[in-house]
Parts: structure tokens; C-alpha cells; sequence
């Protein structure tokens, strides 16, 4: 029996969990935890009739150290899938050192006060996971996860080394709001209005957030708008492929989105420092989350197709240069009728689910804390094409132009 503990009741755990129940000879066991335990009985009670499993429900505080200790004791779980805020990765690390249960996340560790994540925060846990023979799966989602799994997938089978690579993430799903984030509203602004870089020539190049624009037309989808942002797979990729000479990573946005996010930008609402507020101390940020529509909620209005992988060229196993675009066509409508959620969490959750999977099943338990790219592709490759996410992959007539 295994049993796993899931910690986080937002849009992607929703995705995650319907699938874990749908995989139950795989997770036979499994607790959902949040601050707030209504979000979970709802989810559990959405698993029930969709699914007929059973789930149990807990309330937790992801920041409390010593509540996580207690329920990772209570439930007897052997793998925690944090699918909470990336404030909390390390906290949620520490409990897992404390009781040996093994850890996955999929977005790395991000300081509440300083809009900046990177991985040296949870890279610094490789000797504690080690010495406690204990595996932490890092990014376990899209992107990153799935994107750097391709990557390695393309190395493995397909080049003997990559020289370049470009991440390209495009949603081309519409519904009826004026603004809109496709996740957590104040995990995606900060990303997005974060300086851009990206890794060339041996090192980081800057450029301000939102500047540079390429169009590009996406399969399934069409011509779309992408930026070039920062994202953190190119750390990792770009440490653990040390050829590569250039990694970038391009997002598509709507011009009312670009509008939206910078006019709240200019008047101050993504701060993320304390602001005084009627005598109250507010942090902008969050109290623009509490304004803006759910991502989780919009899965029933959401339209239209998300269109998620690489162009990765290098040299050929077979000798000369190669290029290729490896990726995956997700529609909305579709992920709404299996799970009850729209595309962008459903990108997320069942890959948090494969990567879960792969701990359980015994392939990825070598201990230590290891990013995607890091670990054997094809079992995870393989689950794609069969639990939801099947991919795509075609040579192209050489490196991108862009």
C-alpha cells in the first residue's frame, strides 16, 4: 500500500488528485491538506463522483513545521506532493527530513518578500536528503517539469548533446473575464513582471520584463505573441547540460493582459512590501489575489487549446546537427469534462501525479534532491501519452531564426 499525502487545494491539486484517484493501484492512500479544510472536502467530494474513491481530508498550516510532522505521522504517508505556495517548499522539506518521507513539488522555493526564485535554496538539501536516504523530486509539473523531461528524453534517444534550447509555453484558451491569471494570481504576476534573462554564452543576459516579443505560430493553436521572461527551468537545465549555449524560454500573452499587468504595476498593486492601509497593514499583492478571479474557477468558461514544449537542437546521434520540437496540444474543454478543470492547472497536476508515480513505482528513489532533467525519461514519457498529456515530436528544418 502507499500512501501519500498531498498538501495544497488549489486548481492544480484538483487536477492532481482526480488523477491520482484514477491511478489508485498506484496511490491506494491519499490525504489532502490545507489551511482551509473546505477546499479540500470539496475536491474530495468532487473525486467521489467523478472517480468513486474515497480520499481523506486534514486542515494544515504548510508554514507550521511541527503540524506537517504530526500528519505525516497520523497518515503513515511515504511521499508528500507539496502543491502549495513556493513559500513553503522549505518548510515542507524540513518536515519531510524529520518524519523520512520522501518529497515532491513543481515550482521551486521563492522567499514571501523578495519576488526571486531560484534553486539554491533547495539544492542546499542534497546531503540531508542524501545522508537520510530520502529522494526530493524538484518542478515536477510543465514547466518546468514536463519541458525539462523532454530535453532529456531528446538527449537519451535522439542528440548526444544539446547546444540550444527554447521552452515555449502558449495558451490560446479565452474566457469571459476582463483579466485573468492562468494560476495563482500573485505567484504569476511576480513571475511575469520579474526582469527577463536568459542563459547565453556562459552567462545570464538581462532584459526588462516584457520587452522583447516574437510571434510564432503554435500547433493546434495558431500565430500567438510570446515574451521572453525568465523561468526557472533554464537554471537548472543550464547547470546540469553544461553545453548548452544558449536556453531561453518564451510565454504568450494577450496585449489586454500586457495593458493589465502593467497599469496594476504602475499604481502599485503588485507590490509585495507591506503597505499601511486605513491603519492596517496590507501587502498590495495579495489583496489584488482576493480581487481577481480563481483560476480553479474558470475551468467551466474556458475555451480553446494550451500548446506547451521544446525546440532543442544539438548534435545528432546519428552524426551532423539536428533540431527538434517536442510538445504537447492540451484543450480545455477537454481537461474540463475529464477533472472538472481547465488546461493550465490540468498541465500541472497530472504531471505532479507522473513525477508522484515515479517515487512510488520505484524508479526515481535514488536519494538526494534532484531536478527533472536529472532523472530516466521514458517511463514518465510514456505515462504522458496515456494519462492525458500525449506529446509530439518532429525534426525541423534547423535551429530557430528567433
Amino acid at each position: 500500500m502507499s500512501k501519500t499525502l498531498v498538501v495544497g487545494a488549489g486548481g492544480v491539486s484538483h487536477a492532481a488528485v482526480h488523477k491520482m484517484a484514477m491511478n489508485s493501484d498506484i496511490f491506494t492512500d491519499i490525504t489532502l491538506a490545507s489551511r482551509t479544510k473546505a477546499k479540500c472536502d470539496a475536491i474530495a467530494k468532487s473525486v467521489k463522483e467523478r472517480v468513486g474513491v474515497e480520499i481523506k481530508t486534514a486542515a494544515l498550516d504548510a508554514m507550521d513545521v511541527a503540524a506537517t510532522v504530526k500528519l505525516i505521522k497520523e497518515t503513515g504517508a511515504e511521499l508528500l506532493v507539496n502543491l502549495a505556495l513556493p513559500y513553503q517548499d522549505l518548510k515542507l522539506m524540513d518536515a519531510c527530513l524529520e518524519m523520512g518521507c520522501h518529497y515532491l513539488d513543481t515550482a521551486n522555493y521563492e522567499p514571501e518578500d523578495e519576488a526571486k526564485f531560484e534553486y539554491k535554496w533547495q539544492w542546499a538539501y542534497q546531503d540531508k536528503f542524501k545522508q537520510a536516504g530520502l529522494v526530493a523530486i524538484l518542478g515536477s509539473g510543465f514547466d518546468p517539469g514536463v519541458t525539462s523531461v523532454f530535453a532529456t528524453w531528446l538527449k537519451k534517444h535522439k542528440l548526444k548533446s544539446i547546444r540550444q534550447i527554447d521552452v515555449l509555453d502558449a495558451n490560446g484558451g479565452s474566457n469571459d473575464q476582463a483579466f485573468a491569471t492562468n494560476f495563482n494570481p500573485e505567484i504569476n504576476l511576480r513571475e511575469v513582471l520579474q526582469e527577463a534573462k536568459h542563459w547565453e554564452g556562459g552567462e545570464w543576459k538581462f532584459t526588462p520584463a516584457m520587452t522583447h516579443k516574437v510571434e510564432f505560430d503554435f500547433p493546434g493553436i495558431g500565430p500567438k505573441n510570446m515574451y521572453l521572461m525568465y523561468h526557472e527551468e533554464l537554471e537548472s537545465l543550464s547547470k546540469h547540460f553544461p553545453e548548452i549555449q544558449r536556453a531561453r524560454f518564451w510565454m504568450t500573452f494577450g496585449d489586454a493582459y500586457i495593458m493589465h499587468a502593467k497599469v496594476l504595476e504602475n499604481v502599485g498593486m503588485t507590490r509585495i512590501d507591506p503597505v499601511m492601509h486605513n491603519g492596517v497593514e496590507i501587502i498590495p499583492i495579495q489583496f489584488l489575489k482576493t480581487l481577481l478571479p480563481d483560476p480553479g474557477d474558470l475551468g467551466e468558461q474556458t475555451k480553446g487549446k494550451a500548446c506547451i514544449g521544446d525546440i532543442v537542437t544539438g548534435e545528432s546521434q546519428e552524426g551532423g546537427e539536428k533540431t527538434f520540437y517536442i510538445y504537447n496540444i492540451c484543450d480545455h474543454e477537454e481537461c474540463y469534462r475529464e477533472v472538472g478543470s481547465q488546461a493550465v492547472s490540468y498541465t500541472t497536476g497530472v504531471p505532479a501525479m507522473i513525477g508522484a508515480a515515479q517515487v512510488l513505482k520505484g524508479n526515481w528513489v535514488e536519494p538526494g534532491v534532484w531536478n527533472m532533467e536529472q532523472l530516466d525519461p521514458d517511463d514518465f514519457m510514456d505515462m504522458l501519452n496515456t494519462q492525458g498529456l500525449p506529446w509530439q515530436v518532429h525534426e525541423l528544418g534547423g535551429p530557430v531564426e528567433f
